[in-house]
This record gives C-alpha cells, structure tokens and sequence, in this order.
C-alpha cells in the first residue's frame, strides 16, 4: 500500500513534468562538439531540446549512482570480512556442538545400570 502511494504521490507527478518539459522544448537544437568550429557537421549532432535534457538526466543519475556505490565500498568490504568471520565462528560452534554429543553419548552409554 505504502509503494502504491508513493508512486502516486511522487512518480505521477514526476512523469507530468517530464511530459510537459519534453512538449514544451521540441525545438531541433544542434550540439557543437567542436569549441574552434562550431559549424563543422562531423562532430555536431541535432535533435530536439528534450533529448539532450533526458541523456543529461540519465547521465547525472548512471554518475550519482556509480559515486555511491564507490564510496560504499569500505562498507561492503568490511561485510564481507564479518561474513567470513561469522562463518568461521559457526564452524567453531558446529564442531564443539558435534564434540559435546560425542562426548554425552559416551557418558551415557558407560552409565553403571542399576
């Protein structure tokens, strides 16, 4: 229910801009990749405003998204090291566990019988 109304509340509206920033800038705009000459064709691509706005965007949030995830990475590392720890400690656990029913099931088995 929680998902259903944040999609509600923030996508739709979201979606509503993004619609209305890509009727409004239709316009064909030409980028220019070479500062000493603008008006060379090879390194200039045309297409309309919104395009270049939504690759920026999807740029903006592939970097965002990559910075995160290296500065994340300490975090992961040392989960990875506590996992390994934890598996070891519970091998630990496993053989003692495995060593104190050795050793119950000897006990009981020499129990003098009355």
């Amino acid at each position: 229910m929680t998902k259903k109304l944040i999609n509600l509340v923030i996508l739709v509206p979201l979606a509503i801009v993004l619609i209305l920033l890509s009727v409004a800038n239709r316009q064909s705009v030409t980028l220019a990749l070479n500062p000493f000459k603008p008006d060379d064709a090879v390194l200039a691509i045309s297409a309309p405003f919104f395009v270049f706005l939504f690759l920026t965007l999807i740029f903006g949030l592939v970097l965002g998204s990559f910075a995160t995830w290296v500065t994340q990475g300490k975090y992961r590392k040392r989960a990875r090291n506590e996992a390994q720890v934890a598996v070891k400690w519970q091998a630990e656990a496993d053989k003692h566990k495995t060593r104190a029913e050795q050793i119950a099931a000897q006990s009981y088995t020499q129990l003098p019988a009355k």
